[in-house]
Formats: C-alpha cells, sequence, structure tokens
C-alpha cells in the first residue's frame, strides 16, 4: 500500500478541484495511482448524477451572449437544487464554461452542447458530472436557446434566473440598444405565447375558444350568442399574451407594435427565446 502524502492530496486537488478529504480517500482506494483516482472521483459524480437524477432544479443561474454583430445570441440556462450552490464560484464558472462551449461549438441542441468536447477532450457533460461529485448535488443545464436574426437584443433579470434573446427586423439606423432591452423586459415580466396572434398553436386556439363558450353558457347567454362571445374572449387572449399586441409595461398607451414602429417604421419582432429556472 503507497503511502498517500499531503503533497499528493493538495496534486489531485489541483488537477480535479475535489475537496480534500475525497481526493485523500480516492488516492488510498486507488493505491497511489493518480489516473485512477481521478476515475474514481468521475464515478463518485456520475453515482451523486444518479442518485439526484429525480430531484427538483429550482436554482442556478442564466447567461446570455450577442455576436459582436450582434445578430445572433446564445442562451444558456444551468440549474442546481439550492440557492448556496448557484452562488459558488465553481459553479459560476461551469456555468460560463457551457455558455463560451455554446458559443465555440454553435451546438444546434442541447443534446450537441453536453457532447461538445472540452479542452481537456472530455464532453462538457463529464465536467457538469465531475461538479455535481465535488458539490454533492444535482447539476443540470435545463436551456439552451439560439436565435438568429437582423439584429438580436437580450436581457438578463435581475436575479439571473431569467433571460430573453428577442430578434428584431427592419431596424434601419435606429438605435436598438434601448427598445430592444425594454421589448426583452416585457417579455420577461408579461411571458407571452407568442409574437402575434399567427403564432399562437391551433391547440391554444381552440381551447381559448372552448372555454369562451363554456364561460358564456355558465353565464347564461344564448347558444346562438356562444361563438361570438367566444371569438371576442379570443381577441382579448390575442392582446394580453401575445407581445407585439401587448400593451407596453412602461407605458400603457402603446402597444409593443406601435413602440416599434415608433421607433423606426416598420420594426418588429421576428422571433424570442424565454430562459427561466423556477
Amino acid at each position: 500500500m503507497a503511502a498517500i502524502t499531503a503533497q499528493d492530496v493538495n496534486k489531485l486537488r489541483a488537477m480535479t478541484g475535489a475537496g480534500m478529504m475525497d481526493c485523500k480517500k480516492a488516492l488510498t482506494e486507488a493505491d497511489g495511482d493518480f489516473e485512477a483516482a481521478r476515475d474514481i472521483l468521475r464515478k463518485q459524480g456520475q453515482k451523486i448524477a444518479d442518485k439526484r437524477a429525480e430531484n427538483a432544479t429550482a436554482e442556478g443561474v442564466v447567461l446570455v451572449s450577442v455576436s459582436e454583430d450582434g445578430t445572433t445570441g446564445k442562451l444558456v440556462a444551468l440549474a442546481c437544487e439550492t440557492e448556496p450552490v448557484a452562488k459558488v464560484e465553481d459553479f459560476r464558472k461551469l456555468a460560463q464554461q457551457v455558455l463560451d462551449s455554446a458559443v465555440k461549438s454553435d451546438a444546434g441542441t442541447k443534446e450537441d452542447l453536453l457532447a461538445a468536447k472540452q479542452e481537456d477532450g472530455r464532453s462538457l457533460q463529464e465536467h457538469i458530472t465531475d461538479l455535481m461529485g465535488k458539490i454533492g448535488e444535482k447539476l443540470d443545464v435545463v436551456a439552451y436557446e439560439t436565435l438568429t436574426a437582423e439584429k438580436v437584443a437580450s436581457y438578463i433579470h435581475s436575479d439571473n434566473k431569467k433571460g430573453v434573446l428577442v430578434g428584431l427586423k427592419n431596424v434601419g439606423d435606429a438605435n436598438t440598444n434601448e427598445v430592444g432591452r425594454d421589448v426583452a423586459m416585457q417579455i420577461v415580466a408579461m411571458k407571452p405565447v407568442a409574437v402575434d396572434k399567427d403564432g399562437v398553436d391551433s391547440a391554444t386556439v381552440e381551447r381559448e375558444i372552448e372555454i369562451g363558450k363554456e364561460q358564456a353558457r355558465a353565464e347564461g347567454k344564448p347558444e346562438a350568442m356562444l361563438e361570438k362571445i367566444a371569438q371576442g374572449k379570443l381577441n382579448k387572449f390575442y392582446k394580453e399574451n401575445t407581445l407585439l399586441n401587448q400593451e407596453f409595461v412602461k407605458d400603457n398607451s402603446v402597444t409593443i407594435a406601435q413602440l416599434l414602429d415608433k421607433t423606426n417604421k416598420g420594426m418588429t419582432v421576428t422571433d424570442f427565446k424565454r430562459v427561466a429556472i423556477a
């Protein structure tokens, strides 16, 4: 049995970032073999990942990156189980690594992002699993979004748990920094389901019509009037739940569509991505 020194433990800590006692235990189990000890620590992370797979992840951090030309944005959310872990430096560094990897790899899906190779040749998921072993709770990339447009604006809420990308077109020579941020903040606050009514899926439309009919029927309205009443309620739903038709939260005398058009004639939103950890 190899003698495990404090220097050996510190060396493994520097290599893996794991705790002192975990490193000492792994080196003892591996009889001083550093690579074997690293494998043991990785397996420890996987055991925690398996054990806590069903645990809720309601804390974490959302990060955003917009390309220098302002046409492409990346939005990622790394979640954990508890608020203290979300504030740990290693967790924050991992979240930045997730975002950097998203930008570098230009992954098409979350699965592609997790499989992206890092500088040491291992996947991003392996790095996440390693930190699970060190921290002792579930970590998960719960969202990954990409948006490309003529101009992409972004916003991260003050709690760092909500973020938005919004795509604008027909921006002309307008400075979109302020209006883009305002629209992105609107999306965080008001949670629109689509850009405009044409973007609302048919299942949602049918559900809202049926709800409108049932409400009118419960109020004793004649059957012949139900469809018309339901359509009126549907139009109200569009006004309250589609971005361009919503009243601007900073000035309810204008809609988002009117706000954009006032900034530059014809300016509008092409798409948006909203991410939240909750």
